[in-house]
């Protein structure tokens, strides 16, 4: 017998937060300059990987979809302990460490097509050690906000954080895909330079200054590992986000693996003008950061969700009628749409997850749901390199746009269509955690009022929210996305602005 569901309060007070985030709190403008930062250089680097494969080193379909599976890897091998890991840890000098190794990672691709011994082994090692990196800076992100920002200022954070990673992620695909075509796919790495020591200067000027962390009894790593588990697995509203998550990135990296392939030789258009059509696309997701928080107050944080995910997704079923000359438009329109409602759908999901998660756990809880989020991206790179090399590659690109409205069906044949909002507090604590030492209040609103959100902002990105995964994003993150096999929210082999499911 299952237990009721935790519903909303009907009728709660709706506290407007000051508005103006980036002008009156200093260490979150540190953070949204960084993750800018990052994020642009993300978007250069997942578009330049893909392009060095297919047109420096020639690589088959196969070997691109295993180059944009090498990333999502780690996910699946040290997702689980790097939650248990963040926890224990602060959160900041994660962030500084991995940001570092990624840079260094990243700097050998130049270096070794300047000495003439760059090889796919090479640019497969790259991916699977920046995606580890990227497993500690996304699980430590995650954890890191909420410390930052009061539950008042969050979902504006959240807004603002994936809105510039979208903005970002389209001037670093636009960009990248110029310089490849003027100076070749290989210097647009040396984009990343720049961008990941502006990442690691502001990162360290953030003047938060986090617990200690030694003040809970440390337990086994698998007990640890396992009161994430029982959290995911025991409450029905992140049971039905990872799954969905889960199934959703499967579909969406498995059509992004392939897009370049796609785009190149059965459109043939140009690599400069591959960049151009994907940071045109990803052009949906500002709209989509801008539209998130007034879709939530309008229709309920529950609702908004089921348009977000369900409907505007849906228009992915339009990218492999892409032709060329006026034919560009469907891809145009696809992927706007699919842009738009996964980076919407993420800022919702991150503010539902940080005030409804217990503090204390929100590292585990990100790991493990990102253990299936993201651990089926290499899958879904994998499936559709394989479909490519079988079918070819347009019928592969029918198969795996089709699955993206087909995931969104989790989310109609769950509770989430039954009520108006998502809750906003866990009734049930998880066996062997402590209850937060300051619990959400029961009316605390999920979202701001509709009053305080502006449609524009001077603070930057308008309305604005990040990619994610998806990258998630991607999170995402996400934000630097999936279309080039990226991650939301760290360093990883991505081309979209965050388009995958954070």
């Amino acid at each position: 017998m299952t237990a009721p569901l935790p519903a909303p309060d009907a009728d709660p007070v709706l506290v407007p937060a000051p508005a103006g985030l980036l002008r009156r709190h200093r260490d979150f403008r540190m953070l949204w300059i960084g993750e800018t930062a990052n994020k642009y250089g993300s978007a250069v680097t997942g578009l330049a990987l893909p392009l060095i494969a297919v047109s420096t080193l020639h690589a088959s379909t196969l070997q691109v979809g295993v180059l944009g599976a090498a990333g999502w890897l780690p996910w699946l091998l040290i997702g689980l302990p790097a939650g248990v890991w963040v926890d224990r840890l602060r959160c900041r000098p994660i962030m500084l460490a991995a940001t570092t190794v990624s840079l260094l990672l990243y700097a050998t691709v130049p270096l070794a097509a300047l000495a003439g011994s760059l090889t796919l082994w090479h640019l497969l090692a790259v991916a699977l050690l920046a995606g580890a990196a990227g497993v500690f800076f996304q699980t430590a992100y995650t954890a890191y906000l909420p410390q930052l920002l009061g539950p008042a200022d969050q979902s504006e954070g959240n807004a603002k954080l994936h809105g510039s990673a979208s903005a970002a992620g389209i001037a670093g695909l636009g960009s990248g895909g110029l310089i490849a075509q003027l100076a070749g796919p290989v210097n647009g790495l040396l984009a990343n330079t720049a961008t990941f020591l502006l990442s690691l200067w502001c990162t360290a000027r953030i003047g938060h200054h986090e617990p200690r962390r030694g003040g809970r009894t440390r337990r086994t790593l698998r007990r640890e590992v396992g009161e994430g588990l029982r959290l995911l697995g025991s409450d029905v509203w992140f049971r039905t986000f990872a799954l969905f998550g889960a199934a959703s990135n499967l579909a969406l990296t498995g059509y992004q693996s392939l897009l370049v392939v796609f785009l190149i030789r059965e459109v043939g258009v140009g690599e400069g003008t591959v960049g151009l059509l994907v940071a045109a696309a990803s052009t949906g997701g500002i709209v989509g950061a801008a539209i998130a928080r007034r879709t939530a107050v309008r229709l309920g944080t529950s609702r908004a969700m089921l348009v977000l995910e369900l409907a505007l997704p849906a228009l992915t079923l339009l990218i492999p009628l892409t032709g060329r000359g006026a034919g560009l438009a469907w891809y145009l329109i696809g992927g706007f749409g699919a842009s738009c409602g996964v980076v919407a759908g993420n800022v919702v999901k991150a503010t539902f997850q940080q005030r409804y998660c217990p503090p204390e756990l929100l590292g585990r809880l990100s790991a493990s749901s990102a253990v299936l989020n993201f651990g089926s991206i290499p899958l879904g790179a994998l499936l559709a390199g394989f479909l490519g090399t079988q079918l070819g590659v347009r019928p592969a690109m029918w198969l795996m746009t089709a699955g993206v409205p087909l995931a969104a069906l989790i989310l109609w044949c769950s509770p989430m269509r039954r009520v108006r909002d998502l809750p906003t507090e866990r009734r049930a604590p998880v066996r062997g955690s402590r209850a937060p030492s300051s619990p959400p209040s029961p009316s605390s609103p999920s979202l701001p009022p509709a009053s305080s959100l502006p449609t524009t902002d001077a603070d930057g990105a308008g309305a604005g929210a990040d990619g994610a995964g998806a990258g998630a994003d991607g999170s995402g993150a996400g934000g630097s996305g999936v279309d080039g096999s990226g991650v939301d929210g760290g360093r990883k082999p991505g081309g979209s602005a965050g388009r995958e499911r954070c």
